[in-house]
């Protein structure tokens, strides 16, 4: 393990790596932080590049980790160090670096029945980490993400997420022709493959569908909503009904989506 005690090249660009989106995919890398993520990472198969700790004595887990987990070269930082990388407020006994995975649509594996949610241009972390932890929790297939929004590898969306991005297949897709094609595909596979689009305007109730066949679900982004052209691809708009007493004029968007994939769920099992 390399011992490190000032702010040298391996120090300057595992910063780089936290807080320069642009740099992290140059280098197809990420930094993880926590027990759970970890934990998850290694589970799931993720390639992880380096680990990375303070000097202070390790946990057992920690100790075990560096034993057993195949890596290409390891750091010790000093601790005034260590705390710069941390992002929490105990700094964390063992960090890692986490070589990124590119899922592409030609990889894509789903089930019989396929439970699809799409989240156009995501633009809050915190948002995109809940949509990744609810996805996994309600048993959707894969999570497909469209235009431009949050890095999907920031570290904050990571840890929103409490391991659940390691487990859960997402799928970025910019151009609109590949997303078409994958459309035609799926229409294609499965014969009754519907796609549903959320909105907060008066529409059909979500629990109006009918949700237990194959099909893809659009979540809009937080302020601007699902786009022209993918309200045009959707079979129906739905939304969720409030409460006429209510003076919120709309749920924040991961909560609707959780709400939304709950309902499918619920209208499967009973099936």
């Amino acid at each position: 393990m390399t011992r490190i005690t000032v702010r040298n090249n391996i120090f300057q660009h595992i910063q780089v790596l936290k807080t320069n989106r642009t740099k992290r995919n140059r280098y197809g890398e990420f930094v993880v932080e926590g027990v759970r993520n970890i934990n998850e990472a290694i589970k799931n198969g993720w390639q992880v590049k380096s680990f990375f700790c303070g000097e202070g004595a390790l946990s057992d887990w920690a100790k075990d980790l560096l034993a057993t987990v195949k890596t290409k070269e390891n750091f010790c930082f000093s601790e005034e160090l260590m705390r710069e990388l941390s992002g929490k407020e105990d700094t964390s006994e063992l960090m890692a670096i986490v070589e990124m995975r590119e899922l592409v649509p030609e990889r894509l594996q789903l089930s019989d029945n396929p439970f699809l949610v799409l989240f156009d241009r995501p633009s809050n972390k915190g948002n995109l980490g809940t949509m990744i932890r609810s996805c996994d929790a309600l048993g959707v297939d894969a999570l497909i993400l469209t235009g431009h929004g949050v890095d999907l590898y920031d570290p904050e969306e990571v840890a929103a997420s409490m391991g659940s991005f390691f487990a859960l297949p997402v799928l970025r897709i910019a151009e609109t022709d590949v997303f078409e094609k994958l459309v035609r595909e799926l229409k294609g596979k499965y014969g009754e493959f519907r796609m549903y689009g959320s909105t907060a305007h008066q529409q059909k109730a979500i629990y109006e569908l009918d949700l237990k066949s194959p099909l893809l679900l659009f979540i809009g982004n937080e302020t601007k909503g699902l786009s022209y052209a993918y309200k045009e691809l959707c079979d129906e708009l739905c939304t969720i009904p409030m409460a006429e007493s209510s003076t919120a004029s709309s749920f924040n968007v991961s909560c609707a989506a959780s709400i939304m994939m709950y309902e499918v769920v619920r209208q499967r099992n009973r099936k």
